[in-house]
């Protein structure tokens, strides 16, 4: 007797796990063009929208660790895209801004991948909408900041006590 529950095409993390690595195949050959993995990807998309930003809030808004993103951006500027400084007014913050060869990559980045018409037949709408409750079953999770048996376990810690 099986448990369905414990089956993997029954779990929601996965399809959206194995959705993500999909999109990002799919994304692959204009990644390739532009010269970027998809997490520097990401973060020029960041810097795009808002140049000169600390490595904690482009981690911010990027769900990742300075643990992470610091050796991806020494890439990015290795490549000649970004330029790494400690902020003058607090030596403990590191600032990141765009060069202008990663403004110039900003016009070639300026395109919706084929992956995506293809995906939602051009339903714009569609897309917007999975989008939509996508960030928002996000939220709601990291709303609840743990499941609910470490929240039950905790309630009973403080009553033992």
């Amino acid at each position: 007797m099986t448990d369905d529950s414990l089956r993997l095409d029954e779990f929601l993390c996965f399809a959206i796990h194995s959705t993500a690595h999909a999109i990002h195949r799919a994304s692959k050959p204009m990644l390739d063009g532009l010269g970027l993995t998809y997490p520097q990807y990401l973060v020029m998309v960041v810097l795009w929208a808002k140049d000169e930003q600390t490595v904690g809030r482009i981690g911010e808004k990027l769900f990742l660790e300075s643990s992470t993103l610091t050796p991806l951006l020494k890439r990015l500027a290795a490549a000649g895209y970004v330029e790494r400084a400690r902020d003058s007014a607090d030596e403990r913050q590191v600032r990141v801004r765009l060069t202008e060869k990663g403004r110039e990559l900003h016009k070639k980045a300026n395109c919706i991948p084929d992956w995506v018409r293809d995906a939602f037949d051009g339903d714009v709408e569609e897309a917007q909408e999975l989008k939509r409750r996508i960030v928002a079953l996000r939220e709601r999770v990291l709303g609840q900041g743990c499941c609910k048996a470490e929240k039950q376990a905790a309630v009973e810690e403080k009553v033992e006590a």
